[in-house]
C-alpha cells in the first residue's frame, strides 16, 4: 500500500523548483543587462582555479627504493643470449617477454618479471617474490641491507643523540 503523499509535500517541492527557475531568470537578466551596458567583465570571476595535477607524486617506501637498487634491470634479449632461461611470461601480469621488455631478475631464486610489474609489487611494501615467496635479499646481504635501511630513515643518528645518556 505504501505512505500517502500529502498536498504539503507536493506543494513544497512545487514551490522551490519554481523560486530556483525565478532565481536563475533574474541571473540571466542581470547579467544580459551588464553585458549590454558594457560591463559584461564586471561578472567575471577573477579567481582562477588551479588547474589538477597531471602527475600525483608517488611516495616509495625506503627499503622499495633499496631493493630497486640491488636488482638489476636488464633488456631481456640480453638475458636469454647469456643463458637459456625456461621462464618466457611474467607471472604478475602474464604477459610474455619480449625482446626490448626491461626486466628484473631476483637474486635468490633467479625469477625474472617485468621491471614495472615488480617495482609495482614492491610499492606495496612486498619483499619477496611474487611467484615463490623467497626473499628478495639474499641472507648474506641482509645485515648490509638493515644498515642502509636504518641510515636512510635517520633513526641511528635519533638513538646516537640519545646513547651517551647515563641511566639508559
Amino acid at each position: 500500500m505504501g505512505f500517502p503523499v500529502g498536498y504539503t509535500e507536493l506543494f513544497l517541492s512545487k514551490l522551490l523548483l519554481r523560486t530556483l527557475s525565478i532565481l536563475v531568470f533574474i541571473r540571466k537578466l542581470i547579467s544580459w543587462l551588464f553585458r549590454f551596458v558594457g560591463l559584461g567583465d564586471f561578472l567575471e570571476s577573477d579567481i582562477s582555479l588551479p588547474d589538477r595535477p597531471t602527475h600525483i607524486p608517488e611516495f616509495y617506501s625506503v627499503s622499495a627504493v633499496l631493493i630497486r637498487e640491488i636488482l638489476p634491470v636488464v633488456k631481456f634479449e640480453d638475458l636469454v643470449s647469456g643463458e637459456g632461461h625456461t621462464q618466457d611470461s611474467c607471472a604478475v601480469c602474464l604477459y610474455e617477454f619480449e625482446g626490448q621488455d626491461e626486466i628484473r631478475r631476483l637474486t635468490n631464486c633467479r625469477h625474472i618479471f617485468h621491471r614495472s610489474c615488480l617495482d609495482r609489487w614492491m610499492n606495496h611494501d612486498q619483499k619477496t617474490c611474487p611467484l615463490c615467496r623467497t626473499l628478495f635479499i639474499p641472507e648474506e646481504m641482509q645485515e648490509a641491507f638493515n644498515e642502509r635501511l636504518w641510515a636512510a630513515s635517520g633513526i641511528p643518528d635519533f638513538y646516537g643523540d640519545y646513547s651517551s645518556i647515563s641511566g639508559f
